[in-house]
């Protein structure tokens, strides 16, 4: 007896999937029979999916809300596309594009206008990860000219720091001992230290 099934993606934990599960739960599929992942789509080497993946049998039907949640990788949409249909032998409907639900037009001409799509809007989703990532690239470049700095902000050195580090270097006190009187993890010591002897400065 054939299932019906929903496979769910967003890009991070911290986006929403509520908009996929309204459809989801507007085609009344079970619950238990949906499927997510929170993380990337430039592959399918996802929890979720492939536990989806071994439960799918021929004659299943598969939604997903748009081609860009079952994937972003042109290619790999395009294999997965055909794993799914000829080898797993199940239905998939894109419920976005009603042109690529392969329960409908399964003659010839029916099958080429379902493939020539599926191409159109795989490559489409592959191009919107290339801009996504060069418009961040882009932010970033924007941000750092305008004096915007990344990573974890400079702590200040310690105003003792000069006194320890000379009393250090002098052999009055160890390394440690020296950290402990600037308050300051032994590694940051050596690195301030390092950062003093070569620029003779913080």
């Amino acid at each position: 007896m054939s299932s019906v099934y929903g496979y769910v993606r967003v890009s991070s934990h911290d986006q929403n999937e509520d908009r996929q599960m309204i459809a989801m739960a507007e085609h009344n599929i079970p619950a238990h029979n949906i499927y997510i992942d929170k993380q990337s789509g430039k592959d399918f080497d996802r929890p979720s999916y492939k536990i989806l993946m071994k439960r799918l049998k021929q004659d299943d039907l598969l939604y997903i809300k748009s081609i860009d949640r079952l994937g972003r990788d042109y290619e790999e949409i395009q294999d997965q596309w055909r794993i799914l249909t000829r080898e797993k032998g199940i239905d998939i409907c894109v419920i976005d594009m009603p042109l690529l639900d392969t329960r409908n037009g399964k003659d010839l001409m029916g099958t080429f206008i379902s493939d020539l799509v599926l191409q159109i809007l795989s490559f489409v989703a592959e191009n919107e990860r290339v801009n996504i990532r060069q418009r961040q690239a882009e932010g970033i470049a924007a941000a750092k000219a305008r004096g915007i700095k990344f990573g974890r902000p400079v702590l200040p050195v310690p105003c003792d720091f000069p006194a320890a580090y000379r009393k250090w270097k002098s052999g009055v006190i160890t390394g440690p001992e020296a950290a402990r009187e600037c308050d300051m993890p032994v590694s940051t010591f050596y690195y301030k230290s390092k950062q003093f002897e070569k620029h003779k400065k913080f």
